[in-house]
This record gives structure tokens, C-alpha cells and sequence, in this order.
């Protein structure tokens, strides 16, 4: 039996998309992975278990197997029927199949929505309010002394993530560990905190304040309280003084500044912090995506309706109001009709009420693995690994486009993404037609 060497593959896991691993194929089998971190060895080792391995209708309250052909028809039935369905996920998948699907939901006068909505939304959001001050990861890699997470642990949510990038990275400019400071912002010491060089432990829900505060300091503004969000002010006098004198700065933020009390308005706190800095140094700030393509999801659904999410087509036009046209909203209202899911799994994700809502309709799930929202599902339909079974292009958490390789052939029969979505808008417009 042949075997493959396969090098510069893409990780499908998480924001970081490293390209950089090598992948052993013997026969259809994957057998060694190298330069992988924990998560991505356990994706790429383990890529066929719980497998869904062909289409599924349910009939009585049971899901049989069916034929790809009779899925498809009865999919394009409940979505020509719909009068407001929702086309949710795509994070997971690659670029070109979320463009499918935008073309879809615009054909249905439909919801178009990815996941950003319940994890980096707010972040959208406050760059709209205020603009940011962005650039790549190997800028940072090159250039960074100066580090910060803010509400975020890449130890265990990107776990190559300060290797290769930040703190422990080797750069053109910055040789290592010992060119850079690391400074860690959380609510508890997480196994990232433990590591840096710095660490503020913040009272819950006060980032905005504190980032209000660490503006002031960096205008040289007297304090009239000792401390603010549980730090005291010499603390925070501190850490701007670092922040001001450093060279190269960057502020990493996670689903603790986004999701916690203030949403977007801690981003927009954080952006002004970083405006601020840029009259005095070099900052930057990024989020800390979390799923591999969900970046890709934002820019194609921009590209495509002006919109990066939440995008309410059934005016016949492209309308944009996260918190009322986001997927969650619209189902706790239980307005939708009907859902297309695709490469996610938001009956594990979503409010207790929305999941109910969804489900009480008829759902079409699209996803290689079994999961809660499959099995809630009236029609199932099997797909291919995006950057194992098959290529196509994904965005980096910071913006940079990637070509993900295709290393191993799926299972009999099982077609991708955008081969199953080109089938069902093709036969959802000869229905309509």
C-alpha cells in the first residue's frame, strides 16, 4: 500500500489556520500528522469517526436512509415552501460554498447568518462604530514586543497561536520569548496568564471601565479613584506606560471582551485605546477568531450583500440589524419557517427556546459528522472535510487567504458542500421557476 507524504497542509480547527503541517496518508488512511497541535491532531486522526456516511429523510418521526437525489428534492421542497427560512453556519466550510449559499438566501428571500453572531459579532460591530487598526500575523510575528490578550487563552483555545505568532515566536525583528512582553487580562488566572509577564485580574464585566481607565492613563489623566475593575490606579498607570513606550504593540481579544456586559461597546473602548496609543507608538488589535473559516464567512457574505452577517433578504434587498435579523433573535421570535444548517451545530449552541423553535420546523442539516442538530433534522445530507476530503479557500483570522488541500478522498458517494448546495439551488429555482 502507497504511501503520502503531504506538506504545507492547512489545519481546519481554529482562526489560526497554520499551513504549515505534514500529514503521512497510507492508502485513505491518515496515519502521522507532525508539527500539529492537540486539537489538530485529534481532527485529522479522527475525521471518520461518527461519520454520517449517506443521506437521511425523516419519515414518522424516524430518520431513514434515502437516495442523494430524493434528498435534495425534499430539501429544495421545504425551502421553495418557506416563506422565511434561515441559512445558518458556514464557518466551517469553505469559501466558495458560503458564496453558494448567499446566492441561495437571496433566491429565497431568506436569512443569510454564520456563527459570528454568537461569538465575534460585537467585535463587527464596534470596528463599524469606530475603525480599526489591523495587520497580520507575521507582522507580529516580525515586529511585536508588546503583547496583550485581552479575555481570551490561546493554551488551550489556540494552542499554537503564541508558538508561532506572538510570544514564543522567532521573527526577523524579535528573536523570542525574551524580545517580547506578554500581558494577560481575565476575569480567573487561566494556564495563558500563568506565562506572561504581566497579569490583571479584573472584576466581571468592568473591561469597559478598565479600558476607559487605561485611555486615561495613556492621556496622562489624573485619577480621582484608587482603583478601577479591581485594579489599583499605579497598576493601570503601569501597564500604559508600557503600552506608550513599547515599539510594536498588538491587543488579542476574545469571546471574554466580546460576550461580557457591554458587547460592542467594549470594542468600541478598546479600539479608541488603540487610536489613542497610534498617537504615541505602533498598536494594533485583532480578535482571536475561533472557528477556521469564520472570518471567510464574514468577508464572502460582505462581498456578496454589503453585510458581513445577520443579513435579512426577504425585502428583496439586503438588510442588516444584528439583534433583530441575527438567526438567535428571529428564532426566539419564532418567525422562521424553515432552516438550512450548514456545517455547524446550533441545537448544542443555541438559547433553549430557539433550538426549540427550530427544530418545531422542518430543518436540513448538511455536515460530515453526526451531532444534536443532525439528529433533530428532517433531512440529513453527508458532506466532505473542507481541507481533508476536499480543497477550497479559507481566511485567516487576520484577513489572509489561504488554499486548503484536499489529502485524503472521502467516503463512497459523499459529495462536498458546494457540489450538495449547487444541487439544491439548481432544483430550488426549477421549483420556483
Amino acid at each position: 500500500m502507497s504511501v503520502k507524504n503531504h506538506s504545507n497542509v492547512i489545519c481546519t480547527v481554529c482562526g489560526c489556520c497554520c499551513d504549515n503541517l505534514e500529514v503521512e496518508v497510507k492508502g485513505n488512511d491518515i496515519t502521522k500528522v507532525k508539527k500539529n497541535c492537540a486539537m489538530s491532531l485529534s481532527k485529522f486522526m479522527n475525521f471518520n469517526k461518527e461519520r454520517n456516511l449517506y443521506p437521511m429523510i425523516r419519515n414518522r418521526n424516524k430518520l431513514s436512509e434515502a437516495s442523494f437525489n430524493d434528498a435534495i428534492d425534499r430539501s429544495a421542497s421545504i425551502l421553495s415552501k418557506a416563506k422565511y427560512p434561515i441559512l445558518y453556519g458556514w464557518s466551517l466550510t469553505s469559501c466558495e460554498a458560503t458564496e453558494i449559499g448567499v446566492e441561495l438566501a437571496d433566491y429565497l428571500g431568506g436569512v443569510m447568518d454564520n456563527t459570528t453572531g454568537t461569538c465575534h459579532g460585537p467585535g463587527i460591530l464596534g470596528i463599524q462604530d469606530v475603525g480599526e487598526s489591523t495587520c497580520t500575523l507575521g507582522q507580529i510575528r516580525n515586529r511585536a514586543d508588546l503583547i496583550i490578550y485581552w479575555g481570551s487563552n490561546p493554551v488551550h483555545a489556540h494552542p499554537l497561536h503564541m508558538v508561532r505568532y506572538s510570544a514564543m515566536s522567532k521573527g526577523k525583528y524579535r528573536k523570542g520569548r525574551k524580545d517580547r512582553k506578554v500581558i494577560v487580562v481575565d476575569v480567573r488566572k487561566t494556564d495563558t496568564a500563568k506565562i506572561a509577564d504581566h497579569f490583571l485580574i479584573i472584576k466581571q464585566g468592568e473591561d469597559y471601565e478598565l479600558l476607559s481607565a487605561l485611555t486615561s492613563a495613556v492621556k496622562d489623566n489624573e485619577f480621582e479613584h484608587r482603583e478601577v475593575s479591581g485594579v489599583p490606579v499605579e497598576r493601570i498607570e503601569e501597564i500604559a506606560d508600557m503600552m506608550v513606550n513599547c515599539d510594536f504593540g498588538i491587543i488579542f481579544f476574545g469571546l471574554g471582551l466580546t460576550m461580557s456586559v457591554g458587547k460592542h461597546r467594549n470594542i468600541d473602548m478598546a479600539l479608541s485605546l488603540v487610536r489613542e496609543l497610534n498617537k504615541r507608538t505602533k498598536f494594533l488589535i485583532m480578535p482571536m477568531r475561533g472557528h477556521f473559516n469564520v472570518t471567510g464567512a464574514n468577508h464572502v457574505t460582505a462581498w456578496q450583500t454589503g453585510f458581513p452577517y445577520a443579513v435579512d433578504l426577504s425585502k428583496g434587498y439586503p438588510e442588516y440589524n444584528p439583534g433583530e435579523t441575527s438567526a438567535v433573535d428571529i428564532l426566539l421570535r419564532d418567525e422562521c419557517d424553515a432552516s438550512l444548517v450548514v456545517a455547524s451545530d446550533p441545537i448544542s449552541n443555541f438559547p433553549t427556546q430557539a433550538a426549540r423553535n427550530m427544530v418545531k420546523n422542518p430543518l436540513i442539516s448538511i455536515d460530515p459528522h453526526q451531532t444534536p442538530t443532525t439528529l433533530c433534522s428532517d433531512v440529513v445530507i453527508p458532506s466532505a472535510h473542507v481541507g481533508l476530503e476536499t480543497g477550497g479557500s479559507v481566511y485567516r483570522m487576520d484577513g489572509v487567504v489561504l488554499d486548503a488541500k484536499k489529502v485524503v478522498n472521502p467516503p463512497k458517494d459523499i459529495r462536498t458542500d458546494v457540489e450538495i448546495l449547487n444541487a439544491i439551488l439548481k432544483q430550488v429555482k426549477r421549483m420556483k421557476g
